[in-house]
């Protein structure tokens, strides 16, 4: 999935679209901060006099961030995404209202993959749209082998494209989404014990200046 975005990410693109992952709550060491650096670096990687950036926000924390300098470029903002239990048909519904409102050619998701407890590793992956996958196809360039694959049925490659698109999408989202979320609650988890412990720390010193 990485060697996936490495690949397409070198594509050359006019409208980008940062979708940035991140949680309703606090508490969780800088999981949230990561996040949204990684998005402002892609934002400003994608900059350009003929290209345009915009974001997707998932979560309040990395809206608060955001909003204070890039109000006008946030496209949509969805909060509690978290309220109930995560599923794919949730994510597969939130996937197509962003594909129906948003136009872009190229949606750069960014969350945090799960490592262990304790660490978690900032990623991003690459989502092209349909006609970007086309044209690069037919180009010859990076996905050119696309034609080696033959066709079956009535639909046309376009109509194949579209429908890989969508379900891609929604399957990767699905998938940052859980990353994200397994990594929010390491990291609270671990801000929580620290916290625990520089309490109990804190607790003693004081009873022995007491007594």
């Amino acid at each position: 999935m990485h060697c996936l975005h490495f690949a397409l990410s070198g594509i050359d693109v006019k409208k980008n679209v940062i979708v940035t992952i991140s949680s309703d709550k606090g508490l969780c060491g800088g999981i949230n901060s990561t996040s949204v650096k990684i998005s402002r670096a892609l934002h400003k990687l994608n900059s350009g006099p003929d290209k345009e950036g915009k974001y997707v926000v998932l979560g309040e924390k990395a809206k608060v961030q955001l909003v204070r300098d890039l109000k006008k470029d946030i496209e949509i903002s969805i909060s509690e995404l978290q309220k109930h239990p995560l599923n794919y048909t949730q994510v597969s519904v939130l996937a197509d209202d962003i594909l129906k409102n948003v136009e872009f050619d190229a949606l750069r998701i960014v969350f945090n993959k799960f490592q262990s407890v304790v660490s978690f590793l900032p990623s991003t992956i690459t989502v092209l749209s349909p006609e970007i996958v086309e044209r690069e196809a037919e180009a010859g360039g990076k996905l050119g082998e696309l034609d080696s694959y033959e066709i079956e049925g009535g639909e046309t490659k376009s109509e194949i494209l579209q429908n890989l698109s969508e379900f891609q999408f929604s399957c990767v989202m699905f998938n940052a989404v859980l990353e994200n979320a397994c990594s929010e609650q390491g990291a609270r988890m671990s801000a929580m014990d620290s916290s625990s412990r520089n309490a109990g720390e804190m607790l003693d010193r004081l009873t022995l200046t007491y007594n």
